[in-house]
């Protein structure tokens, strides 16, 4: 059975979201407050949507259809191929093709193609065309080698970044495919079937989703689950916390000395945030103590 805790996110900074001037204000549901010019997630909201997102691709695996992971940002690509390949579906990590779903049959040549090319002996070809031919079939492997199996359109897709993988959402919503999605506070839920609120930059909050997902297909014929571990003990909850600046975009110097606990905040809800300890600190964030 499957088991996420709130400790988990914590440690995983899932509740550190954007700058505050980078917001999209259709994200507001999702927001539990502002710490030093950046949005904190209310990680309530996070594992609910969770165990929806949970449910749907549990449901989706049992009927037998297929689920095709994407991510192509840096910080996803070894999460989504790792997560993808241990629960056997398929997956998109380097670049989305346009029209990879609503040309399907277009991408399927191109795959059929890649297969030939991986059985065909080019000893008998001059150095020229072998050259040649194993550029192109670098190319289409580096593009196609994820669902290469892949015979039919996916049942459900798990998403990172909506905003970088505009083209394979639009394409998914044009044909009607259920979309699960972590969204960042700077994006937009609307037209997300279940949009997962978190930070979608941090390499251990991108394992931990896509973690979860993986675990759904491989636990789709179980009966037990998800569980979920919201209570925190004292221990677990830090001071806190280091802040965050986002990748590729302007980067701003926060203070973290300020970020405290709020002394009535709710049982349960993302008081503050963890400590982390500069070893483990990953490359896609940068803190100042």
């Amino acid at each position: 059975m499957a088991v996420v805790t709130m400790k988990s996110l914590l440690e995983s900074g899932v509740h550190f979201g954007h700058q505050v001037k980078r917001w999209d204000p259709r994200m507001k549901k999702f927001i539990f407050a502002e710490r030093n010019g950046i949005h904190i997630i209310d990680l309530q909201k996070t594992i609910q949507s969770i165990k929806e997102a949970y449910d749907a691709v549990r449901k989706t695996v049992a009927g037998g259809k297929p689920v095709l992971f994407v991510g192509t940002k840096k910080q996803a690509q070894q999460a989504i191929q790792k997560e993808a390949e241990r629960c056997e579906q398929f997956f998109v990590n380097n670049r989305w093709l346009g029209g990879m779903l609503t040309n399907f049959t277009t991408v399927r040549k191109s795959i059929e193609r890649l297969i030939k090319l991986e059985k065909e002996d080019f000893s008998s070809l001059t150095k020229k065309e072998q050259a040649q031919l194993q550029k192109e079939k670098a190319k289409l492997d580096k593009n196609l080698c994820g669902i290469k199996g892949m015979n039919k359109l996916p049942g459900i897709i798990f998403i990172i970044d909506t905003r970088k993988e505009a083209i394979a959402v639009a394409e998914a919503q044009r044909l009607g495919i259920p979309i699960v999605a972590v969204v960042d506070t700077n994006c937009n839920p609307e037209g997300i079937d279940y949009p997962i609120p978190g930070n979608d930059d941090a390499i251990r909050s991108i394992s931990l989703f896509t973690q979860i997902i993986a675990n759904a297909v491989v636990e789709a014929e179980s009966e037990t689950g998800l569980k979920i571990i919201e209570t925190l003990s004292e221990d677990d909850v830090p001071d806190s916390a280091p802040p965050v600046v986002i990748p590729e975009e302007e980067e701003v110097e926060v203070d973290p000395t300020t970020y405290v606990a709020e002394p009535e905040t709710k049982a349960g809800e993302a008081a503050a945030a963890p400590a982390t300890d500069e070893a483990s600190i990953e490359e896609d964030k940068f803190y100042t103590k």
